[in-house]
């Protein structure tokens, strides 16, 4: 046997002996899709946005990465990762506050933090006094849409007690009275007030109350993907509903994607 051939068939029995066994094999991808899932579970979580409520910055059909580390309660056995508080002015993704809705996850932005004064005067914001410049958001119109139209306790809140047609929690409506100063609700300890970008289609703090802190699970970075995805297309929940609208996603996944909205960044 000359060099060549013992050589080669070195060669061969090293690799035989590297390759993995089926049960190798095996835990390397588990171990990958733990990682995966732990990834996608505890740091980062998608969410698709089903309703209008956060127009502009947000569009029905908008399916968006979520970070929940940073907005998450500081882990001591975690010190290398960047943790802060909500700011005014952030999206967050929260648990509803509404103990006839377990497991709702909504997507608002907070407008009021803990020790803050908020009132609105025809749809405009006041924090603290100051009106807020608020480019984003809806404001009562005079169109033929009565959505748009001025509604006193929506647009003057909370100078105006709620209605029986007003769509206010029961809880709500009996707590509201005691975080009212003057004019102003004021946030408590522990809790954020949080509205839609979408003010007057938006059923948000106004409706329901404050956002306990617990309740907040993280901030959405950016879209990954956008699709023209019908208003009333979070009503429909039947089987044949939703297969006939995967049906439809993948006939029109490339027409009716809104490419530009791929990686949008959320603020």
């Amino acid at each position: 046997m000359n060099t060549m051939e013992t050589d080669v068939k070195e060669i061969a029995t090293a690799l035989a002996e590297e390759a993995e066994t089926p049960l190798e094999s095996l835990a390397s991808i588990c171990s990958v899709l733990a990682i995966g899932l732990f990834v996608m579970t505890f740091i980062f979580q998608n969410f698709e946005i089903p309703s209008a409520s956060m127009e502009k910055t947000l569009l029905i059909g908008d399916h968006v990465l979520v970070d929940r580390i940073g907005l998450a309660p500081e882990a001591h056995w975690a010190p290398f990762v960047h943790y802060r508080d909500v700011r005014r002015g952030d999206v967050i993704v929260f648990l509803k506050p509404n103990p006839e809705t377990p497991d709702l996850f909504l997507v608002k932005r907070a407008i009021g933090i803990p020790g803050d004064h908020i009132h609105l005067r025809n749809g405009i914001v006041y924090l603290n006094g100051v009106a807020q410049n608020e480019p984003q958001a809806g404001k009562p119109l005079f169109d033929d849409n009565p959505q748009h139209a001025y509604n006193p306790y929506r647009d003057d809140f909370p100078s105006v007690p709620p209605g029986p047609s007003d769509g206010v929690t029961a809880s709500w409506a009996l707590e509201l009275p005691t975080h009212i100063q003057g004019d102003d609700i004021v946030v408590p300890p522990g809790s954020v007030f949080a509205m839609g970008d979408n003010r007057t289609e938006s059923l948000d703090g106004r409706y329901w109350g404050f956002v306990p802190r617990e309740n907040i699970v993280g901030r959405p970075m950016f879209v990954y993907w956008s699709f023209q995805t019908p208003a009333d297309q979070i009503d429909k929940q039947s089987m044949g509903e939703r297969i006939s609208f995967m049906g439809h996603i993948l006939i029109h996944i490339i027409d009716e994607t809104r490419w530009k909205r791929t990686l949008h960044l959320i603020r």
